[in-house]
């Protein structure tokens, strides 16, 4: 039965611009048939389609790697995974089984480290919402509380009577690090004096022992100085947390936010713009600590790595189901995936292959 006619698609050429004929055209196919050496379509026979699949050798490989490139520059460094870029057990287990702390910002993933049998002292407590009961049990537990507001702090202060002891505890900051927008709503800000005003306090009252201090300045950060900017900030303020109220530092938590090799669309980021390697970010953060530190401090730097370490781990499985003609000829596709799987589309340039040529 000899098929229907369609109508061609013609595209105009502008002279004078790129375009297909005179440069490698952007859709050429890329092949993907194996996910660490298992077939793609071996993968869908046995468990359908759609299908997400994460590669456990990328996983350890990036831990690994970003670890290395900041211990190797500074000796005393700690990851913690960030439950919220993805709290699949499989992959919260590998990252724990590779040394990770567990970072949390809420009672649901307080208790999904828990468990995963994480002790509390190896759970790292964020976030601008915190039960009172999730504080009481992190706090009978030992987990690292950072304080994000007032309130909370107030919050901390009366379980510490409740308890008749001084409570151990982490202040998260706010500041400048020249990125724009500033993340300015999480936090303490050091600027404009709430995070002395909140130190003040602990030392008035006794009840708090501030023993940490962290600061996230931001998600997908392309310059790596604004890390080095962030780092010598709370290096200084550690500095006066020793000198005027006696604390002492044990360890500065800078957060997460380092990119992975995921592209962002023009319409966010121009499209020209690279990533920045990951040796970058540890050689900023650890030229601003070993620049500042006093001698013979040396606090545990804590990495809340996410994005960085899974990105480039996960692949989702999905399958061309029919095709049509769009009203302009183009021709499209209909696949088993959608925006309701893969929502970061809307932001992220997907890398798409084809399971076989």
């Amino acid at each position: 039965m000899k098929s229907a006619y369609v109508k061609p698609l013609i595209n105009r050429l502008q002279q004078g611009r790129m375009n297909i004929y005179g440069a490698q055209p952007s859709y050429v196919t890329k092949v993907k048939s194996h996910i660490d050496g298992v077939a793609v379509d071996e993968l869908v026979t046995r468990y359908g389609s759609p299908l997400y699949v994460y590669s456990e050798s990328t996983l350890r490989n990036k831990v690994r790697e970003v670890h290395q490139e900041f211990s190797s520059r500074y000796p005393n460094v700690t990851l913690a995974w960030s439950y919220k870029t993805n709290y699949l057990k499989a992959i919260c287990a590998v990252m724990h089984e590779e040394g990770s702390l567990a970072e949390v910002v809420s009672e649901m993933e307080y208790g999904m480290a828990r468990t995963l049998g994480i002790p509390g002292e190896r759970i790292i407590f964020n976030g601008p919402y915190k039960p009172r009961h999730a504080l009481e049990l992190a706090v009978d537990e030992g987990a690292m509380i950072n304080i994000d507001h007032m309130d909370e702090l107030h919050d901390l202060e009366q379980i510490a009577q409740e308890r008749g002891k001084t409570i151990d505890v982490g202040m998260r900051l706010s500041l400048d690090a020249g990125i724009q927008p500033q993340w300015s709503r999480f936090g303490l800000s050091l600027e404009t004096g709430q995070a002395r005003e909140a130190v003040r306090r602990m030392a008035a009252t006794g009840l708090l022992r501030l023993t940490g201090l962290h600061c996230h300045i931001g998600t997908y950060i392309l310059d790596p100085e604004a890390y080095g900017r962030q780092t010598a900030k709370m290096v200084i303020f550690c500095h006066e947390l020793e000198d005027v109220f006696g604390f002492t530092i044990d360890h500065l938590d800078i957060g997460g936010g380092i990119p992975s090799q995921s592209r962002l669309k023009s319409s966010y980021l121009p499209a020209d713009i690279s990533v920045p390697p990951v040796e970058e970010y540890a050689e900023e953060v650890s030229r601003a600590l070993l620049q500042n530190l006093r001698s013979g401090h040396m606090p545990r730097l804590i990495l809340e790595c996410g994005r960085a370490l899974v990105d480039e781990a996960g692949s989702l499985v999905s399958t061309v189901t029919a095709s049509k003609r769009l009203p302009d000829g183009t021709r499209s596709y209909i696949a088993d995936a959608g925006l309701n799987l893969l929502f970061t589309s809307l932001w992220y340039r997907p890398n798409i292959a084809l399971a076989k040529e």
